[in-house]
């Protein structure tokens, strides 16, 4: 039997650069960070949050935040010693084997192109309520194309539309936190200062005691799914390590912020009582302060919140399986590159990946077509197998860290620009509240069918990837894989 290429160091002698453009500013990776996870889960799905845990939701998005602020933390730490377009996938391939790469490789890309259907369908509902004589099939057709259009030409049109759309997003936040603040105290016309009547009134701030606050986490902790694109797109820069570093650091305070602080506001304006599933609290708290056409105010910023995520998810699955075909994980066709490569100017359209983003598009056609004819069946059960998975990718990021931190402070501590805090014990904390969040959703009935079938898709992906390898140490003969641009493997 053929034995296994060795893992390799993270240190070991780079490979000839990735044949991608280096299009993306500081700025568009900033604003990706910050504008990443601001979608329709905070402007809407949080009432959900809110209706179980009370005032407390407060406590709730802070758990889930720290949660996902220390995943962001250990993958910047690696993406800046080891920028690449595989990201985590990468990382786990490197710290792992090669299971590990091709596993959550495969189950991101899914994750991605899956979610990309409920944000086409969900925005051309909007669109479709404001222009009725046009189908909600249409609209999704002319969003798929125009993002489709924007990720083929340069790379540098994914970061201007990104840049933009999160500049909305967080402006609204902004200008919602002001209006908000300025309600509670009284400074608004015709407003009384709220003070501290709804945070401890109806039950007072726990109402439905801490079993509330962990059903708040299990509603809201998927919010934050968005952020690894960052790391992704941060081979894309000039400076791929210096700009992740920068990245990270900005981006997971002040969304922090922004998602803890929002929900400060919106449970000490009205009472927690008033809020409801489905539901956007942004809107209530709008027109309770007297803000004219806040339905339609927040109706345009959910619908760029739900292009934003198009976007960003068309680039991230894009990104993906490039990555994994560079590796010999997915077909070696999807390599190919419009010309230009990694060398041309950042305003051209060279070094994109344009078979791997009609790869993409085209799965993610198929996934907006289920959604459309069987939403309640085909395509909920294609929505419930990814539904936990962010969990075991951000489960498997923080093994990766593990191993790769070692290695590192002993072949390269230089290269650590960014240190995970308090290495290992937060690291294996995370795994913990990873974990304990996966074993609370076993005993919730509407969480129960996601973290099963999204098992069952890792366990599938899992299988392949072994059969894979053992096929290729069975011999030469069975199939030659080429070494990895990225790991010399």
């Amino acid at each position: 039997m053929q034995e296994a290429p060795p893992t390799p160091s993270p240190t070991s002698p780079a490979a000839p650069a990735e044949p991608l453009s280096h299009g993306l500013k500081q700025r568009h990776l900033t604003m990706l960070g910050l504008g990443g996870v601001i979608g329709a889960g905070l402007f809407v799905g949080s009432g959900a949050g809110i209706a179980v845990a009370g005032p407390a939701i407060v406590v709730s998005y802070l758990i889930a935040g720290a949660l996902a602020m220390l995943v962001m933390r250990m993958l910047g730490e690696m993406s800046a010693a080891m920028p690449a377009s595989g990201s985590f996938s990468v990382h786990a391939e490197r710290a792992l084997g090669r299971w590990a790469g091709f596993s959550v490789g495969w189950l991101y890309w899914f994750l991605l192109v899956v979610v990309l259907a409920v944000e086409a369908t969900a925005a051309a509902q909007i669109a479709h309520g404001w222009v009725p004589g046009v189908e909600p099939w249409a609209w999704v057709l002319l969003f798929m194309v125009v993002f489709t259009v924007a990720n083929l030409t340069a790379v540098k049109n994914f970061g201007e539309f990104e840049f933009w759309f999160a500049s909305l997003k967080v402006g609204a936040i902004v200008v919602f936190l002001v209006l908000g603040g300025l309600a509670v105290f009284g400074l608004l016309p015709d407003t009384d200062p709220v003070g501290m009547t709804n945070l401890t009134g109806q039950g007072g701030f726990l109402p439905n005691g801490w079993s509330g606050v962990v059903s708040g986490v299990l509603t809201v902790v998927f919010a934050f799914g968005g952020l690894e694109v960052v790391t992704i797109a941060a081979a894309e820069t000039d400076d791929p390590a210096r700009a992740v570093g920068r990245a990270v650091r900005s981006a997971v305070v002040r969304i922090l912020f922004f998602y803890v602080g929002s929900m400060l506001v919106i449970v000490t304006v009205l009472p927690w009582t008033a809020q409801q599933a489905g539901l956007s609290p942004y809107v209530k708290v709008l027109d309770a302060i007297g803000v004219p056409s806040a339905g339609q105010i927040m109706n345009i910023v959910v619908f760029v919140a739900l292009l934003s995520a198009l976007n960003a998810n068309l680039y991230g699955s894009s990104r993906m399986i490039f990555s994994l075909a560079e590796r010999g994980e997915a077909p070696r066709g999807l390599l190919k590159v419009s010309g230009g490569g990694a060398g041309g100017s950042a305003g051209q359209a060279g070094g994109v990946p344009r078979r791997a983003v009609l790869a993409s598009v085209a799965f993610g056609f198929v996934s907006v077509l289920l959604n459309l004819l069987w939403p309640d069946t085909v395509f909920l059960y294609m929505l419930n197998s990814v539904g936990a998975v962010l969990l075991f990718v951000w489960a498997l990021i923080a093994a990766s860290q593990l191993r790769l931190r070692a290695r590192l402070e002993q072949e390269a501590p230089d290269a650590l620009a960014l240190r995970m805090w308090w290495f290992p014990y937060l690291t294996w904390v995370t795994l913990a509240g990873l974990l304990g969040v996966l074993l609370l959703m076993l005993t919730d009935d509407a969480a129960r069918p996601q973290v099963l079938w999204s098992a069952g898709a890792t366990a599938l992906v899992l299988l392949v990837a072994v059969a894979r390898e053992w096929r290729e140490r069975k011999g030469p003969q069975v199939h030659e894989r080429k070494p990895s641009a990225l790991t010399g493997r």
